[in-house]
């Protein structure tokens, strides 16, 4: 809370036990400690704050903002309520309230340090750039402190990189920034790096590279030492910005000859090489070659400097770096590329590849160092290099089963060093399913024994052999892809679940289980797989993807809340989180930091996965809640939807999905290639295309369903108020272009690697009908706004096409439900076979039924008036009302059969239920499939799936119970 520092101030004293009571969480006695207060010194501004934070926390926020506001037009001076008045309005997520309250402030106290600091931060936290600069020089020019003149500066560069007119960031605001800099380097008050580090940011944004390089390379660049080689690291980016290859190439040396297993100068050599040499470029005849010194600019030299590097490695008594190593490698594919036969000079890759192993096999690292360079082998080299790696693994006799085993830890990880790349060379996937069955044989054996090596591991830590399990798993999927045999996919959640038991925080084992459960259609034991992974900070936006892709669509309606709440509490904290680092980056002079940071909350943002949780987030509310706990206009209204306004940065949205989270040692032909990422991405932006339309159209008919305006264009006329514009068709057009995009995209037949994205619901959805029969519904509430807009005696023809209408989209209803029609899970062939394509189905028809739901409501609202009107009529004999009775029938008509098609879907559901119960899955022989020992893992795993159908159904059911309950008392 507020600074309570001098413990003398009576004021203080009485505040004391307020301030404790909010830290401790304690709202209602702060509260009431608050009113005691102010009964007796009612001028005590901070006690008045104190009780609006504590009313705010208790969510009586409109009373909080009275009483805060109370206080801010009093413009108070006290520490104490400045202060409190912050923290307030920040729970209030209203910032731009505190730049007003120090804007008072430093009016009144116009001398205070401490207020004009205040007041820059509070800009900083709203991003109110031009006023930051004007505050910082205003500051300074009261404290002249050298931090406070550089906060003016950032601010200019921070106008410059928010601008839209980016030819006034580069003729006004960096070169003002610029001259303000340079005046202080004129004058020699330059006294920290910060400060030296924002004069190059500036620069290198203006495009001064060589200026720049001078500031670097002069006195001002001594200042540079909060980074290791941060001298260096800024010359070798500005060569490059410079294309002064010369200089890049030999200060890369330099460099290497200081940290030969720096790769990144590695890859700057590389680069300098080529471009010099593509340049023709000869070094002068006398002098130095370059002003960093000597250059390498030949094949002949590069090779020569490689093998430098490797002698002096080779020459080490202790372990060698492994830079060298791996230099030689890329310089032979970069010379293979480019047709050079100098790389023969350097060796046979397959032999190089081999030494590195004997060197360095023992590491987990060997692996991702070799697999960027297997392309180097021919194909015909592949079973060789493995069989060549082989024989060097210290392996015991071969066992009754024919396994030969590691005898300690460094030749378990040769060994599975060797199996990795067998993976990677695709030597797993050019197996038999025989030859794959026994691979998991093995794979398996290996594993179990390599269990003995980490006994004394704390559950924390991984298991040595934990690679194996995974190894196994995936050629159980590729078996599974292969043959259809879905015992394969059983045995392979029984050996994760006991790969898990043994390695309790192995992140793969439990994100593969996650999508084999969600691939079968259970989300049940996805949540607490999920949460165990204790996904930090930017991971909600990174994987959260993993667990709300199916979060609603496999039925469990509280999980699916309660995920995308996880995920929204992020993004909701990003904005004022990202402030925060703001300002602590002007504070400490963290300059540079500044706009990484702004990007970071731009792109967090324009997340894709922040568009989609939202969505479904509200559509989720709208299902469980409107017009069952809250009418579906209050629903709408609560949420802040604005139906006509579409919110969503669509030419702007931004993937961070990381779709390579899961470990793959596929060959690079199956991996997920950058051609599949785009199509995953557009399929996405489809299916989020679809759902906010389908969110903007209910949204449309709330507001539909409350017009302001008479019911009837009759009335209309008489009052002289022009009929209700047409909001429901411009939407349902551009819903009806997106499915038929939606259904071009289909088309192309995109298959993704099974370890890559996981598809959208765009297919299911077209498939089971629920799209269009959703259109078709939301067609018929604009057929009767038609008919609520034209006078009753022209009614006959749109009559005829509602009536229709009705009958359509009952039968549109009953193909849907056909289509969720079957076992979710049954015996067949003595084995579990799962159709989680059904229950994915039934969750589409109930999310339709809603839809309906909420376009009967409306109708009814619509028909209720109209037959009032005419029975009126009928009284007065005045007309006939037979012409009206067509579309009362209709919509009779369709409600009824409404209420019956769900009794027989409820029918269903218990039937499933019932079904599921009655499974005995302990009953099941497992022998034939399986090894004995591993029988109980894969039945712990067959009951979490059957657990999982079971709450599904479950939720569904309540559901529609609670949708046909309300249907039943709707009429006209």
């Amino acid at each position: 809370m507020a600074a309570r520092g001098h413990v003398q101030d009576p004021n203080d004293r009485r505040l004391r036990p307020i301030y404790d009571y909010l830290d401790n969480g304690n709202n209602k006695m702060a509260i009431q400690q608050a009113d005691k207060l102010l009964k007796k010194h009612k001028d005590l501004h901070c006690a008045k704050v104190l009780k609006a934070i504590g009313l705010q926390r208790t969510g009586k926020q409109d009373e909080a903002f009275t009483l805060a506001q109370e206080v801010a037009t009093l413009e108070p001076t006290d520490d104490n309520s400045l202060q409190a008045l912050t923290i307030l309005y920040r729970e209030m997520h209203r910032p731009e309230l505190v730049t007003k309250l120090y804007e008072a402030a430093v009016r009144k106290v116009p001398s205070s340090e401490e207020y004009h600091s205040h007041l820059f931060m509070a800009y900083a936290r709203v991003g109110e750039y031009k006023k930051m600069q004007q505050a910082g020089m205003t500051l300074y020019k009261i404290v002249p402190k050298n931090p406070y003149y550089f906060w003016s500066v950032m601010s200019l560069v921070m106008q410059a990189i928010s601008a839209q007119d980016k030819k006034l960031s580069q003729t006004m605001f960096l070169p003002l920034a610029e001259r303000m800099v340079e005046k202080m380097v004129k004058e020699e008050k330059i006294e920290a790096e910060a400060e030296v580090q924002l004069y190059y940011m500036i620069l290198e944004r203006l495009g001064k590279y060589v200026e720049a390089l001078e500031v670097v390379r002069g006195q001002l660049g001594e200042k540079l030492t909060s980074e290791l080689q941060s001298r260096e690291n800024k010359c070798m980016s500005l060569y490059k910005q410079l294309k002064r290859w010369p200089e890049c190439n030999a200060l890369s040396c330099k460099l290497l000859l200081k940290n030969p297993d720096d790769w990144q100068f590695y890859m700057s050599y590389f680069d300098s090489l080529f471009h010099l040499i593509d340049q023709g470029w000869e070094p002068p005849s006398e002098g130095e070659h370059c002003s960093e010194g000597e250059v390498r600019s030949s094949v002949a030299q590069a090779i020569a400097f490689v093998e430098e590097q490797l002698a002096v490695e080779e020459a080490k008594e202790m372990r060698p770096l492994r830079g060298p190593f791996l230099a030689r490698l890329e310089l032979i594919r970069r010379l293979r590329a480019r047709g050079c036969p100098e790389e023969q000079e350097l060796g046979e890759p397959l032999e190089l590849m081999f030494q590195y192993f004997i060197k360095f096999g023992d590491k987990p690292c060997c692996v991702s160092d070799l697999k960027i360079f297997l392309d180097l082998l021919a194909t015909d080299q592949h079973v060789q290099f493995i069989n060549r790696l082989m024989e060097t693994v210290p392996l015991s006799e071969p066992q009754e089963d024919g396994v030969a085993l590691p005898g300690d830890t460094r030749a378990l990880q040769r060994h599975l060093c060797v199996a990795q790349l067998s993976r990677a060379l695709g030597l797993h996937h050019a197996l038999d399913p025989p030859g794959k069955l026994d691979l998991i044989r093995q794979l398996k054996t290996h594993y179990w024994h390599g269990l003995q090596f980490g006994k004394s591991c704390l559950k924390t830590e991984l298991q040595f052999s934990d690679m194996y399990c995974l190894l196994a798993a995936h050629v159980h999927i590729d078996l599974w892809a292969e043959t259809g045999d879905e015992g394969m996919i059983w045995q392979c959640l029984g050996l994760l679940e006991e790969g898990l038991s043994h390695s309790p925080s192995n992140a793969q084992f439990k994100l593969l289980l996650i999508l084999l459960f969600c691939r079968l259609g259970a989300f049940e034991p996805v949540v607490d797989l999920y949460s165990s992974l204790d996904a930090k900070h930017v991971q909600h936006d990174t994987i959260g993807f993993l667990l709300t892709r199916y979060a609603e669509s496999l039925g469990q309606f509280a999980a699916a809340s309660q995920s995308c709440n996880f995920s929204l509490r992020f993004f909701h904290s990003n904005q004022k989180d990202t402030s925060e680092y703001i300002i602590q980056a002007y504070k400490y002079g963290a300059f540079e930091k500044i706009p990484e940071f702004i990007a970071f909350r731009s792109r967090l943002n324009r997340s894709l996965h922040f568009a989609q949780v939202r969505t479904e987030r509200m559509l989720l509310d709208l299902f469980l809640e409107a017009d069952l706990s809250s009418s579906l206009e209050d629903s709408v209204k609560s949420m802040g939807l604005c139906p006509e306004e579409d919110d969503i940065p669509w030419t702007d949205m931004r993937d961070n999905r990381d779709l390579t989270v899961l470990n793959s040692w596929d060959p690079a032909d199956r991996q997920l290639s950058e051609e599949q990422r785009s199509l995953s991405l557009q399929e996405e932006l489809l299916w989020l295309r679809v759902r906010f339309l389908t969110l903007r159209l209910v949204g449309t008919l709330a507001v539909l369903s409350h017009p302001t305006a008479p019911r009837n264009a009759e009335k209309a006329a008489e009052n002289g108020v022009s009929a209700k514009p047409d909001a429901l068709r411009p939407l349902l057009d551009q819903m009806n272009s997106t499915l038929q995009n939606g259904a071009q995209f289909l088309e192309k037949g995109v298959q993704y690697p099974f370890l890559g994205p996981s598809p959208t619901r765009l297919a299911p959805a077209l498939a089971s009908g629920t799209c269009h029969c959703q259109v078709s519904a939301f067609q018929l509430a604009a057929h009767l706004q038609d008919l609520d807009s034209v006078a009753l005696e022209d009614t006959a023809e749109v009559q005829a096409q509602i009536a229709n209408g009705f009958k359509s989209l009952l039968v549109q209803l009953k193909e849907t439900f056909n289509k969720c029609k079957g076992d979710l899970l049954e015996l067949k062939d003595r084995q579990y076979k799962t159709q989680p394509v059904l229950l994915e189905n039934l969750v589409f028809f109930v999310e339709t039924v809603c839809v309906v739901h909420w376009v009967s409501g409306f109708c009814a609202g619509v028909l209720r008036p109209l037959k009032a009107s005419l029975q009126k009529r009928k009284k007065k004999k005045k007309e006939p009302i037979s012409a009206m009775m067509v579309v009362f029938t209709g919509f009779q008509e369709f409600t009824m059969g409404l209420q019956s098609l769900l009794i027989e879907v409820l029918d269903h559901i218990k039937g499933q239920e019932t079904s599921l119960t009655g499974l005995k899955l302990g009953e099941l022989t497992l022998e034939q499939v399986m090894p004995a020992g591993e029988e109980a893992f894969v039945k712990l795993a067959m009951d979490k799936l059957r657990s999982s159908y079971l709450r599904s159904l479950q939720e569904l059911g309540d559901l529609l119970k609670k949708r046909m309950d309300v249907l039943r008392s709707l009429k006209i």
